[in-house]
């Protein structure tokens, strides 16, 4: 597609599972510049229904969806052991790419990825949401700005309810998922606490897990230090005893200190802690927070195919796996991790 076209983008979903049927099939179908040209999934009868519910014509595999010159782009939502292949293979033949977080099972895997959209020239994206909350927007400015002073701890947390336990999916699957909750929750969890402080170069890390019943973790603790000393300290569990799950991030600041959800922001002003959070847009139609994340980011992916916006390559994600790689290996040795 020729850049400024005003022809539809058109997108093929590689994977039919609850994010695709949440957020990215939902969001796209509903798009007069988007078409979703196809989908596919392993389980092509689940792949037909799906299919048919959003109005979607083609139900394809996976090489035939790539191969298709008339498709521009593809967001790949299968386990995580597949997306380097597929995201390489992807946009070696030219397609724009999106892929759900994390972007590949090791930092080697996630440079494999970034290095073919650089020699491809083809926008690569992550489903980082989170980056696309106007409340962690807004946050991230306070800190980039310098108006909570020399930030010295980010805190994190991302956990979710205990259910009872049931069919083993491949996200408690070591081998399809790399990990269980650190890598299910603590990618995003690390992402966005490293993404608000202008993601510093990680020095050391620490970590302790417990396995659960799938025989992969099912909570974890991860503490990370920067270079300039910043302290990261993030939960992750599937775990918790609660009436909903519980997401949170915490900025502190030698000037100030600001939170989510939901945003608060409180500074130094004439000698003591005065409120300045500033106000948010709501959601159109009402929708959530993680909703209207995806739609933005949505939106800026289109906006990289058609050529409108220039999407830089992720490669601050090569890094953030190499947290993730040194946190396992600090549980499993117990013992801190240099990087």
């Amino acid at each position: 597609m020729a850049t400024g076209s005003v022809d539809p983008v058109r997108v093929g979903i590689i994977g039919t599972g609850a994010i695709s049927q949440i957020v990215h099939l939902p969001i796209l179908t509903e798009r007069t510049d988007v078409t979703v040209a196809g989908v596919c999934d392993v389980d092509q009868p689940k792949a037909e229904a799906i299919a048919e519910r959003f109005g979607v014509g083609h139900v394809v595999t996976d090489e035939v969806l790539i191969a298709d010159p008339e498709v521009d782009a593809v967001i790949i939502c299968t386990p995580t052991y597949l997306h380097e292949r597929l995201a390489v293979a992807a946009l070696n033949a030219g397609k724009h790419v999106l892929v759900e977080r994390p972007l590949a099972l090791t930092a080697e895997a996630t440079e494999n990825v970034v290095n073919a959209a650089r020699e491809s020239g083809r926008c690569l994206m992550v489903g980082l949401s989170h980056r696309f909350r106007p409340d962690a927007g807004a946050l991230a400015t306070f800190v980039a700005g310098g108006e909570l002073g020399t930030v010295f701890a980010v805190c994190g947390s991302s956990l979710t309810r205990r259910m009872p336990f049931g069919r083993i999916t491949w996200r408690q699957q070591r081998g399809e998922a790399g990990g269980g909750a650190l890598m299910d929750l603590g990618v995003q969890a690390l992402d966005l606490a490293f993404w608000l402080v202008g993601y510093p170069k990680i020095t050391r890390v620490s970590a302790v897990m417990r396995t659960g019943e799938a025989g992969v973790e099912d909570s974890a603790t991860v503490l990370a230090v920067s270079e300039s000393g910043t302290a990261f300290n993030i939960d992750v569990s599937w775990s918790l005893f609660a009436e909903a799950d519980q997401h949170s991030a915490r900025v502190m600041g030698t000037e100030g200190s600001g939170s989510l959800p939901p945003l608060q922001v409180h500074k130094q002003l004439g000698g003591r802690p005065m409120n300045v959070t500033p106000r948010q847009p709501k959601p159109r139609g009402g929708e959530n927070l993680f909703t209207n994340a995806y739609r933005r980011l949505l939106d800026e992916f289109v906006r990289g195919i058609s050529g409108h916006s220039d999407i830089p390559l992720p490669v601050e994600q090569i890094e953030l796996m190499k947290v993730v790689e040194a946190a396992y290996r600090s549980a499993r040795e117990q013992c801190e991790v240099a990087l």
